[in-house]
């Protein structure tokens, strides 16, 4: 699922040579843990001929975010979170960090600065979560400095899924900075994380959370302020990320610091009837 330059899919020799350097065996990485969330067209091989397919064309407008945000419900395409499909419009010369987030299935993902990243202060503790954590991080900032010392295959998609699990942590921290509160304050302006399911909600738009801050603890929910409830992504690619991406704090965190994006509660309840008459709350 994750861009390669050149050099990280060449040479085909023997294994061992760059888990030997960090003291990293390939039997001890569980590469099927880190890629519950990876489709075909994530593979690196399948996602390059799609994007030198697709170099010419062109990103799909944008959503007007207060046209978005006060649509009726009628209005809301019961697709809208699986039509977005991003791969190929940014070109074989986007950035890695550019390419992982327009892929379908990640539009809850916002592009990180690299800045940000290239501090050692905001990775701290990361090296001792995610395996090939050097390799990972080079791949992310689009350095070939290490490529050259992967020489198999099986190593080399260790590499991605270790790249996928590096940036997903990274991006925990980053979405709770101004700056990343910023990116999803944009991104949540055009509904990229989906509405709400429930009724009586009229199609609020929602906010990505998780149960968990620990990863492969659960998958990521969408986090409704006008109910104040949890609920699955309606998209089939979404529905597998790791809820560890995005955490347990952002959503409120997110509230707090945009108070003005904070709906009022709901007004309305749904009241169970039979034959036009309500149910006496000890027959519910």
């Amino acid at each position: 699922m994750l861009k390669n330059k050149g050099s990280m899919r060449g040479g085909g020799g023997t294994s061992g040579g760059s888990g030997a350097r960090y003291g990293l065996n390939t039997g001890d990485f569980n590469t099927k843990s880190l890629k519950s969330s990876v489709t075909l067209e994530r593979s690196p091989t399948y996602a390059s001929k799609k994007r030198s397919e697709n170099a010419s064309t062109s990103a799909p407008k944008g959503k007007d975010p207060k046209l978005a945000l006060h649509s009726t419900p009628e209005e809301i395409s019961d697709t809208e979170s699986e039509e977005t499909d991003l791969s190929g419009s940014e070109g074989d010369d986007s950035s890695w960090i550019s390419w992982f987030c327009g892929l379908k299935g990640n539009e809850f993902f916002c592009e990180i600065d690299e800045d940000y990243i290239h501090d050692e202060f905001n990775l701290c503790g990361l090296s001792g979560q995610v395996p090939y954590y050097d390799y990972a991080l080079d791949m992310i900032l689009d350095n070939d400095a290490l490529s050259g010392d992967i020489d198999s295959e099986e190593q080399n998609e260790m590499v991605e899924s270790a790249a996928e699990l590096l940036y997903g942590l990274i991006h925990l921290r980053y979405i709770l900075t101004s700056k990343g509160l910023n990116a999803m304050l944009e991104k949540y302006k055009r509904v990229d994380f989906g509405r709400c399911p429930r009724v009586c909600c009229g199609g609020q738009p929602c906010l990505p959370a998780s149960q968990s801050d620990i990863p492969r603890q659960g998958t990521v929910k969408i986090y409704c302020p006008k109910c104040e409830d949890l609920y699955y992504p309606r998209s089939k690619y979404q529905i597998n990320i790791d809820g560890a991406y995005f955490g347990t704090t952002f959503p409120h965190l997110f509230l707090m610091t945009y108070p003005t994006v904070k709906p009022p509660k709901p007004v309305q309840t749904y009241v169970p009837r039979v034959y036009g008459f309500k149910l006496h709350q000890s027959a519910r």
